[in-house]
């Protein structure tokens, strides 16, 4: 690691803070687009607002990251989030509905 991407070992005593921060982020961005489903007893108008839920927090931590890492474009940026991440769940949408029901 140290030649080839030129970054230092990792300390071995931050693998459960790792560990954690990663598990807890998985929760929270998984728990966002099943908010709807837990508040509106309709699954065809829940299915919308986590539609639009979604995109929104994909275009909100596209731009705090863009802001946190300094880029000139927070904007362009935000929006290129909520376009590949909008194009990753329909994806995985299909798929899913592609497959063979039981």
């Amino acid at each position: 690691m140290k030649y080839e991407l030129n970054l230092e070992k990792p300390n071995a005593s931050r693998v459960w803070i790792s560990a954690v921060t990663i598990g807890s982020s998985y929760f929270m961005g998984g728990l966002v687009p099943l908010i709807p489903y837990m508040i509106e007893p309709n699954s065809n108008t829940a299915f919308y607002i986590s539609i639009g839920v979604t995109l929104v927090a994909l275009f909100i931590f596209g731009y705090v990251k863009a802001k946190f890492l300094g880029v000139n474009t927070p904007f362009r940026s935000a929006f290129e989030m909520m376009i590949v991440g909008g194009i990753a769940s329909g994806a995985s949408f299909g798929i899913a509905k592609a497959m063979p029901q039981p």
